[in-house]
């Protein structure tokens, strides 16, 4: 396993990280606790989930599977989107995130989190407070490190300016949507982070599936496709996305290796970017997507790769996820 620092700081990650989403629905107890042994079995520290996965559900099952390897993973959870409706139930503000992160550390049976992240970017609650109930999270010893996830670049560069200028920890860590079918990342925010020193989570890496090639131009939902399971899944797959995966599929079989895997590798070699976080709901996704870590393609590919997602560096995030 290949792992790299986690922005500027000293922390390392493994380049392919375990995205937990499906977990406790997707993805049974039994099934989800092999998943994760599997990967902590190969290398795979980075284990991410969140306060609203499952219905938290997600984070119940890692406690599970973390007792007695804790100390092997990279734990990192999320608040900041809607948990329950009416007040306090979501955002950033100090007293959700307390709240939040109290359940959170409860449900993983640990008593720390290595890296907290603020799900969204809360317009609702200034900065200040966030970023100092953040830094007194980091004092108490129950977060090690902070990251943001759905800021924009603005927003991001703000949080940075304030922490330095008061004197709190930073965030290290951006999470985003970002793969061969979202490149938005590319014009504002990567050169942000390339600048302060902050590493790039991708999600979506594989575009929920598209960019596995498992999506015919002729149209129709393989059998317990994403799309299947989740008709709303359908507004993505737009014409020239899945005429994208099946170029993908095309570059990787001259490779003799899985679209999904170059893929992978193409957003590895990006800069910035220190983990690629990927689910699985089944054992056999997450060997799978550990062929990305030999696929190593030359400059000629990524060149290929690069022109054939070009027009995917305009337009609007494959997604992003906002408070209302």
């Amino acid at each position: 396993m290949k792992y790299n620092r986690l922005g500027n700081s000293g922390l390392q990650v493994s380049a392919l990280g375990l995205g937990t989403n499906s977990f406790g629905k997707r993805a049974d107890q039994e099934t989800s606790i092999r998943i994760l042994h599997t990967a902590l079995d190969q290398g795979v520290n980075f284990i991410d989930t969140a306060n609203i996965y499952a219905g938290s559900e997600s984070e119940r099952i890692i406690g599970l599977a973390l007792e007695g390897r804790r100390q092997e993973a990279v734990l990192t959870t999320k608040a900041g989107l809607p948990k329950h409706a009416g007040p306090g139930g979501s955002g950033s503000s100090r007293h959700h995130l307390m709240q939040e992160l109290e359940g959170s550390l409860r449900r993983l049976k640990t008593d720390y989190v290595d890296l907290y992240q603020i799900h969204t970017f809360d317009p609702y609650t200034p900065l200040e407070e966030t970023l100092r109930t953040l830094d007194d999270m980091v004092s108490s010893g129950k977060v090690r490190y902070i990251g943001a996830s759905n800021y924009a670049a603005w927003e991001l560069m703000k949080a940075l300016g304030i922490s330095e200028a008061r004197n709190w920890v930073k965030y290290i860590s951006i999470q985003c949507s970002y793969s061969l079918a979202d490149r938005t990342p590319e014009v504002e925010l990567l050169p942000l982070c390339l600048d302060q020193g902050i590493g790039i989570i991708p999600y979506f890496p594989l575009a929920g599936g598209i960019l596995t090639g498992k999506y015919a131009i002729s149209g129709g939902a393989p059998a317990g496709s994403r799309a299947e399971t989740d008709p709303n899944f359908n507004r993505f797959l737009t014409p020239e996305r899945v005429q994208l995966g099946s170029r993908v599929s095309a570059i990787a079989e001259e490779l003799n290796t899985t679209p999904a895997a170059l893929s992978l590798a193409w957003l590895m070699n990006r800069p910035a970017v220190s983990t690629v976080i990927v689910g699985a709901t089944r054992v056999e996704q997450v060997e799978h997507n550990l062929l990305s870590l030999s696929a190593q393609p030359d400059a000629g590919t990524l060149e290929k790769l690069d022109e054939a997602s070009a027009a995917f560096r305009s337009g609007e995030p494959f997604a992003v996820y906002r408070l209302p």
